[in-house]
């Protein structure tokens, strides 16, 4: 049994010492063969493989600075690129902010436009309201003659009359130079004339309201002694412009003084 396991690890260690003997033999006779190589080569073809080396070293040492060249480039391209993208993302910003500011502006300009207009229709409706108010205060008194005292006519045609001593004149729409009363505003005025006569046999004390040339009421009376005061009124719907006047008619006879018998008075009475 002892005999049986001692032989083949015999043989084992015989085999191990065996290879180690042939590498060590091999290894010195690559190294002699490198040796008698070196020995054997030509000058000039050792002095060609060390300039091949010494140029692979140069490129070697050329391709390491070149690779730290890139790795610089590409840190520097990447922080370049990080800090443009951060301007764009600022530039967007204010971009945002201008456009905010714009719409900010418009609204306001739309705003201003709006209340410019509210205060120019505010000032236009208080035109209106100033204009509306001083028409509203139309009215007039006048009496026929400015002094002293005698007869108008008799005329032997319809006369206008012309009441030169004024009461009153509120809206100056009676002229006093023409008799004619101009209304400024459409609406309705009332009118009144009174007349004072002396009687006569002959001429009458007579004088018609007129509207735009058309007769609308007369105030006529007829007696042969003492005094006659004839009068008469009328409410007219006026269009801006109409004028309205006292006709005297004809043969007839108007009397008046410093007391101021003979009136015409108008005024209105609303706007429509």
């Amino acid at each position: 049994m002892e005999m049986t396991i001692f032989f083949p690890a015999l043989l084992l260690i015989c085999s191990l010492f065996t290879a180690q003997l042939q590498a060590a033999d091999d290894n010195e006779i690559i190294s002699h063969l490198r040796q008698t190589d070196a020995v054997n080569l030509p000058g000039n073809q050792q002095t060609f493989t060390q300039d091949i080396h010494a140029v692979l070293r140069e490129m070697s040492a050329s391709l390491a600075g070149l690779k730290v060249g890139m790795e610089y480039l590409q840190r520097d391209n990447e922080a370049k690129t990080k800090e443009l993208d951060l301007i764009k993302q600022q530039y967007q910003e204010q971009v945002t902010k201008v456009r905010n500011l714009e719409q900010r502006i418009q609204a306001q300009i739309g705003e201003l436009i709006s209340v410019k207009t509210r205060t120019n229709n505010t000032e236009n409706q208080v035109e209106v309201l100033k204009r509306e108010r001083e028409v509203k205060q139309v009215a007039f008194s006048a009496s026929l003659m400015a002094s002293g005292s005698g007869h108008i006519g008799p005329f032997n045609t319809h006369t206008p009359l012309v009441f030169r001593h004024v009461v009153a004149n509120i809206g100056n729409a009676y002229n006093p130079n023409t008799g004619f009363f101009i209304a400024p505003v459409r609406g309705a005025y009332h009118f009144e004339f009174h007349l004072y006569g002396v009687g006569h046999a002959s001429y009458p004390t007579a004088a018609v309201l007129v509207r735009n040339g058309n007769n609308i009421v007369i105030a006529y009376e007829h007696q042969a002694s003492y005094y006659v005061n004839p009068s008469n009124g009328a409410t007219l719907l006026l269009e801006t412009g109409d004028v309205v006047f006292l006709r005297q008619w004809q043969n007839s006879r108007i009397y008046d003084s410093e007391n101021h018998p003979t009136t015409f008075s108008g005024h209105l009475l609303f706007t429509m």
